[in-house]
This record gives structure tokens, C-alpha cells and sequence, in this order.
């Protein structure tokens, strides 16, 4: 298991800087900095930069094998992401679906598209035993 002193960081690329921010604080994320050419936040307790590199930006995105996200070990907080992102109406890659359904490692899950093309994916395991 993780430490508490422990935070996770990620750099991905982004295209615009303001619907960058405009995107994560819509999906309820902190903007910790943001400078010329990158903006950083805090991304559900991790640490997620976005570097401004319009060149980089995947244009056909695929779920596999590149995407980032969040696990969420309460169903409760699973739910809440997924009714801010409706109400936010942020744009969804893969709807709402079940993962291995009737099997041990059976999961919820839903992506999300950033504004670069970023893949973020959120997940609740119905057994906790299964998350790693």
C-alpha cells in the first residue's frame, strides 16, 4: 500500500493551456501552478502537469494501452465523479459500463477525454482485494 508521504506524478502534454485548466477544475481538480508552458494540479491527491506541446497530441487516441486515472476504493466517490462529470458535461470516451462481469475482479468504469486527447479512466472494484 501507499504511504501518505507518497505523491504520484504524471506529465502528459496539452494543446491550449486554458481549456487545459478550464477541463481538470470542471473535473474538480486544483490547479496547484501554472506557468508559460505548463499547468499542474492537484489530480485527486496525485500530482498531474500538463505541458504545453500542441505537436505531441495524440489525434486517435485508443483506450490501450495509454490512459491514466483514479481507482476509487469507495463506490460512494465513484458515483460522485461520475455525476460531476454528466452535470460538467465532460466529454466521455467510453460510457459508464462493467468490467469482467460475475468475476472476481468485476469493476465499474467510465473515460473521459481531456482537451489534448488524454485518456482518464475512473474505477470502483466491487472487491477490494482486486484494485492491485
Amino acid at each position: 500500500m501507499r504511504d501518505t508521504n507518497k505523491v504520484f506524478h504524471l506529465a502528459i502534454p496539452c494543446k491550449d493551456l486554458d481549456e487545459t485548466v478550464d477541463f481538470y477544475e470542471r473535473l474538480g481538480c486544483e490547479l496547484a501552478r501554472r506557468y508559460d508552458d505548463r499547468v499542474t494540479f492537484d489530480y485527486f491527491g496525485d500530482q498531474v502537469v500538463c505541458h504545453l506541446s500542441p505537436d505531441d497530441i495524440d489525434e486517435k487516441p485508443k483506450m490501450y494501452p495509454r490512459h491514466y486515472g483514479i481507482t476509487f476504493l469507495d463506490k460512494v466517490e465513484y458515483n460522485q465523479a461520475l455525476e460531476l462529470a454528466i452535470k460538467q458535461e465532460l466529454p466521455f470516451f467510453a460510457k459508464p459500463m462493467v468490467r469482467f462481469e460475475g468475476k472476481k475482479e468485476e469493476h465499474m468504469t467510465f473515460f473521459l477525454t481531456d482537451p489534448a486527447n488524454n485518456l482518464l479512466e475512473f474505477k470502483y472494484y466491487h472487491n477490494i482485494s482486486m484494485v492491485y
